[in-house]
C-alpha cells in the first residue's frame, strides 16, 4: 500500500501564536536570533527605518499615510532559508513493525513527519526550504526555494521515504562524508535541520563531529534532532529471554541474552550520546533528543514553544 503524508497531522503547528505575531521571523526566530529584528509585523514588505542609515529606500508614500519611516525590504533580505537533512540509512527504518503510521512510527517515519511540519511553517512564512537525503551517499540535494512546484517536489521525495525498504537493502550510514558534501553545497547562510540517529558506520566519531563543525564553520544555524527509539536503543528494554539481534546496515546477526550485554551496551551508547551532546554544545548546535515513542508533535511543539520564550 502506498503511503501519503497526512498534512492534517501537522496543521496545528501553523497556528502557533508567535507565527501570527511575527510574520517575518516566525519559526526561524524560534531557532536562532534573526538578523531582521525590528521589521514591521503589520507591513510585510517593509521594515522600520533606523536613524543614521541611507534614506535611499524610504517609502515616502507610506510615511505620508502612517507618519512613520519605513524602508522597503527586498526578497533576498527577508526570506530565510532552511535545509532539511534526513538520514535514510537502514538503521532509520528501525523498529521493524507490521503497521507503520504517523501514530506508530519507526525512525524514518518520525523524521519525515517532523520535517514536513517544519516545511509547513516555512511555507506559511514564504521562506525557502531545501531537502537533502543521505545514507552511504547523498541521494538527494535540492537548493532552497519557496515556490509551490518545489514544495510538491519535496513532498514527493518525503513520501518515498515512507515506503518500506526492500528486504536485505542494508543501506549503511556515511553521515560524515554526506554532511561535508551538503555543507559545501549550501552557499547562503541557512538554518540546517538534521534528522538522524547518528549511527555512523563508515567513518570515525572524530570525522562525524568534524562534519557537524563544518556546517557551523560556514555560519549556518544547525539543529540536530537525534532520532531514537529510547526504550530499545538507549534503555535496552527487552524481555528476559534470548534474542537474535540483526544489524540493519550490515546484516550481521548476534544471538544473545539481553541481560548478558545490557550493562556494556548502555555504558557504550550513553558515552556516545554524552560526547555527541558535548560536541554540539561546543559548536553551538541545538541538540534535541527526539524519542519516536513520544510522537513528532510532542517533540517539536514543546521545543518550538521553549525557543519562543527565549527570544
Amino acid at each position: 500500500m502506498e503511503h501519503k503524508i497526512d498534512q492534517n497531522k501537522f496543521q496545528t503547528f501553523g497556528n502557533l501564536d508567535f507565527i501570527a505575531r511575527q510574520v517575518v521571523e516566525g519559526f526561524i526566530t524560534g531557532l536562532h536570533k534573526s538578523p531582521f529584528h525590528g521589521f514591521s509585523v503589520e507591513f510585510a514588505e517593509h521594515r522600520l527605518y533606523n536613524a543614521g542609515e541611507s534614506t535611499k529606500h524610504i517609502d515616502w508614500k507610506l510615511y505620508g499615510r502612517t507618519d512613520k519611516l519605513f524602508v522597503k525590504r527586498f526578497e533576498e533580505e527577508t526570506n530565510l532559508r532552511c535545509q532539511l537533512i534526513i538520514d535514510s540509512s537502514s538503521s532509520m527504518y528501525y523498529p521493524i513493525k507490521d503497521k507503520i503510521s504517523v501514530d506508530n512510527p519507526n525512525k524514518i517515519t518520525f523524521s519525515v513527519y517532523a520535517a514536513a511540519a517544519i516545511m509547513f511553517l516555512l511555507k506559511r512564512q514564504r521562506d525557502a526550504v531545501g531537502l537533502s537525503i543521505f545514507s552511504e551517499d547523498v541521494e538527494l540535494n535540492t537548493h532552497a526555494k519557496s515556490n509551490s512546484i518545489h514544495h510538491k517536489y519535496i513532498y514527493q521525495h518525503l513520501e518515498k521515504l515512507l515506503q518500506p525498504l526492500p528486504e536485505n537493502a542494508n543501506k549503511k550510514t556515511s553521515a560524515a562524508s554526506a554532511l561535508h558534501m551538503i555543507a559545501d553545497n549550501i552557499h547562503k547562510r541557512s538554518l540546517v535541520v538534521i534528522f538522524s540517529d547518528m549511527m555512523e558506520s563508515g567513518s570515525s566519531t572524530a570525522e562525524l563531529f568534524s562534519a557537524l563543525q563544518h556546517l557551523r564553520h560556514n555560519k549556518h544555524e544547525v539543529v540536530l534532532f537525534h532520532v531514537v527509539d529510547k526504550k530499545k536503543e538507549l534503555d535496552f528494554d527487552f524481555d528476559n529471554r534470548p534474542y537474535k539481534f540483526i544489524d540493519l546496515e550490515s546484516g550481521r546477526e548476534l544471538k544473545a541474552h539481553p541481560n548478558e550485554v545490557k550493562e556494556n551496551y548502555i555504558k557504550s551508547i550513553n558515552a556516545f550520546k554524552k560526547e555527541l551532546k558535548l560536541r554540539c554544545g561546543q559548536y553551538r548546535i541545538d541538540f534535541v533528543e527526539a524519542d519516536i515513542n513520544k510522537g513528532f508533535q510532542q517533540i517539536l511543539l514543546p521545543y518550538l514553544l521553549k525557543r519562543e520564550r527565549l527570544f
